[in-house]
């Protein structure tokens, strides 16, 4: 099972590794090479019975290929910001789970709300993360940590491997908050740690009002521009999660696309999810 596992993900990895955009030194080894290291790991974690439900957007999301490319090793400390449903926490969760940590990172919520109730939501959140991931894993909890990106503790300072943002950009961009955010994550990071960013991707001539967060979709170089000015640099870029049939102009954003589908459309149906850009990023000096 292995090996075919291991045949199988890196002829996937091999057909995505030429897609690597922008013309950017490509320093870190091939995708295909990360994964076949680390092949044991990625099939249990994909295969685990608890994904049974997950599986069926694997082939959107590219889960294995886009860990690679953000070169996600099973012993890493990583964090996954703003986890949400936990598709990406129970795949994670069987990865890190025996050798790594998996923490979730939640918004500051003093700056996120103005509500008291919610936040106090986003903290019950965060101390009840460890739990949850428990329970998709059947590992012990210990083995998993929650944070508020407000007072960070000094000993995690300087701690995380990877920092994932996936899927989420927009909404910190949308609320305001996201150079805070960025800039707390950046915190987290050890010196040589990265952050990966997967996110809805907008037409390079979008107009504002339809890349401001508010859809969803967000401009790939007003993605690097900010991530620069907040202290990161852009390693490398990949079209693994890319899909050349969402033509990113639905009136009520990136919601209208699956699995969502929050709209009447039928031509929308089988286009698979939205396009997306995936970017990984290192400290700035």
């Amino acid at each position: 099972m292995k090996k075919l596992f291991l045949a199988a993900t890196a002829g996937v990895l091999v057909l995505a590794a030429p897609a690597l955009a922008d013309g950017h030194a490509h320093n870190l080894p091939l995708p295909a090479d990360f994964s076949a290291q680390h092949a044991e790991a990625f099939s249990g974690a994909i295969n685990h019975p608890t994904r049974a439900e997950d599986k069926a957007r694997d082939q959107f999301r590219h889960p294995v290929e886009t860990l690679s490319f953000f070169q996600v090793a099973p012993d890493m400390k990583v964090g996954e910001y703003a986890p949400g449903g936990g598709w990406y926490s129970r795949l994670l969760g069987h990865y890190l789970g025996g050798e790594g940590q998996l923490v979730g990172l939640y918004a500051n919520p003093l700056t996120a709300t103005a509500d008291a109730a919610r936040q106090q939501r986003l903290r019950d959140a965060a101390a009840g993360f460890p739990a949850e991931v428990a329970g998709y894993t059947g590992l012990s909890a210990d083995r998993f940590g929650g944070l508020t990106l407000d007072s960070i503790p000094d000993d995690q300072r300087g701690t995380f491997d990877r920092i994932l943002v996936i899927r989420s950009l927009h909404g910190i961009t949308r609320g305001g908050t996201a150079d805070t955010e960025i800039r707390a994550m950046r915190e987290l990071l050890k010196g040589d740690g990265m952050l990966g960013v997967v996110q809805h991707r907008a037409k390079a001539d979008a107009p504002w009002s339809y890349t401001n967060g508010t859809k969803g979709y967000l401009k790939q170089q007003d993605v690097v521009d900010f991530m620069r000015l907040n202290g990161f640099a852009l390693v490398d870029s990949s079209e693994i999660n890319a899909n050349p049939m969402d033509t990113a102009d639905h009136a009520e954003g990136v919601w209208e696309m699956p699995p969502v589908l929050a709209t009447k459309r039928g031509d929308l149906k089988g286009k698979g999810e939205s396009d997306r850009m995936t970017l990984l990023f290192r400290k700035a000096e």
